[in-house]
């Protein structure tokens, strides 16, 4: 029987509802150190991402039924190993997503439960919970899990809307000061920031990924990918500005939740309880679209021999088990593994592996570009402006990849390497 598919809104809110997760509600805070010199590294990454968007987007034409999407791509462009660096690097970085997601859910349940931010077994048990809970929602299948990223995209936007709107007319422009308070040179500070800004546009690949499961696929794709991305870049972009206006970098620096003490400040408390509510049902929907991906690329890797075969395997209703399983236990893993940071270093360490990561797929997928347009000598994408963009999206992810930080590159590459024997081990054995 075959499986339901996603159309072009549940497509889109993956891009968007994945993008706006905990990096919307908790940057603001991690930038606050820096000064608003930070605004300019959300520009750059902005810029960077719509390039990786409209590279993905002319991908999903190329290669409509690509399940695995940067993984596929790159099979196709660059052969086997390259895919095996791209889907074992990008599983990595989704799993330690999640994990950054589940600090930030529990960061803005502090607002309602205090003693979470205090006591690490009540966090680690509340962010174990959740995991698990969506974890069972997406062992019933795509569709299923699909309708709880729609109506939890919905849910989330209208909080940061408020809140950017409302509090464009509380703006002292004192708060903007020092520009760079970072101790740093300004180019160094505006790597850092657009480094991890950068975490904020993962996700708007997504719509990619289950393109077997989506309707109308080369169409449906790249329509969702461009809008959810630039969307998604507007209200960034907006809201930090606004945040940064309304607070004081004192206070932003020590938040644990900024849009809601944003709210408190502007409108009282009842304000901030709202906001805090969107920004919980908001890192909720992420972490289940995160875990949908989750399941996605170690099945679409194993389907072609480069994962062990049994995380390719389906249950009845069309959901990789085994592959959602696996990387649940791993983000649990790493959950424990940190708490004995505090909530912010926990959230800023992971999201630099995390982006670390999930940039070698973004690499590899645009030189996969060049190599697919060339090759299938279609006049649509042997454009030179396509090719410069791809350029620019390749250079821009390679001078993300030293703004990670010695620590982030230093982990993400032993993770990537401790990978290479699987390569080898699933390539003669077939378990």
């Amino acid at each position: 029987m075959a499986q339901p598919k996603i159309g072009f809104w549940t497509s889109t809110s993956l891009v968007m509802g994945n993008m706006i997760a905990s990096a919307m509600f908790m940057l603001p805070a991690a930038l606050a150190s820096f000064g608003s010199i930070s605004l300019i590294g959300w520009l750059v990454s902005g810029a960077g991402a719509v390039c990786l968007a409209l590279v993905f987007s002319w991908l999903s034409q190329i290669m409509p039924l690509a399940n695995g999407g940067p993984y596929a791509y790159t099979r196709e462009g660059l052969g086997d190993f390259a895919a095996f660096l791209v889907g074992w690097g990008y599983w990595i970085s989704v799993w330690s997503t999640n994990a950054a997601i589940s600090v930030a859910f529990i960061s803005y349940l502090t607002v309602f439960f205090p003693v979470l931010g205090v006591n690490a077994f009540y966090a680690v048990a509340v962010g174990l919970g959740s995991i698990w809970l969506l974890t069972w929602i997406n062992t019933h299948g795509l569709k299923e899990a699909g309708a709880v990223q729609l109506v939890t995209t919905i849910l989330k936007i209208a909080p940061l809307v408020l809140v950017t709107m409302g509090g464009a007319f509380f703006i002292q422009m004192e708060n903007y000061q020092p520009f760079n308070s970072s101790g740093t040179s300004d180019m160094a500070a505006i790597s850092s920031t657009a480094t991890l800004t950068l975490f904020a546009f993962m996700g708007l690949e997504c719509a990619t990924i289950p393109s077997g499961s989506v309707e109308n696929a080369g169409k449906t794709i790249a329509r969702a990918t461009l809008v959810g991305t630039l969307a998604v870049t507007v209200l960034y972009v907006l809201g930090t500005v606004v945040i940064m206006g309304v607070l004081s970098p004192e206070l932003l620096k020590n938040s644990k939740a900024p849009f809601a003490d944003a709210a408190t400040y502007l409108w009282g408390d009842w304000a901030g309880y709202v906001v805090a509510a969107g920004a919980v049902i908001s890192t909720f929907g992420a972490l289940n679209g995160w875990i949908i991906m989750q399941g996605q690329i170690p099945a679409a890797a194993a389907a072609d021999r480069l994962f062990p075969s049994s995380f390719g395997k389906l249950n009845k209703r069309g959901a990789p088990v085994l592959s959602l399983v696996a990387s649940s236990i791993l983000i649990s893993l790493l959950l424990f593994m940190n708490f004995s940071r505090n909530l912010a270093d926990t959230y800023q360490f992971i999201i630099l592996i995390s982006t670390m990561t999930v940039l070698v797929a973004f690499l590899f997928s645009s030189v996969s570009y060049l190599v697919l347009a060339v090759r299938s000598g279609d006049t649509r994408w042997n454009q030179p402006w396509k090719f410069l963009i791809a350029i620019i999206a390749f250079v821009y992810s390679l001078w993300a990849v030293a703004g990670s930080g010695q620590e982030a590159v230093y982990w993400g590459f032993l993770l990537l390497i401790a990978g290479v024997p699987l390569y080898g081990i699933s390539k003669i054995v077939r378990f």
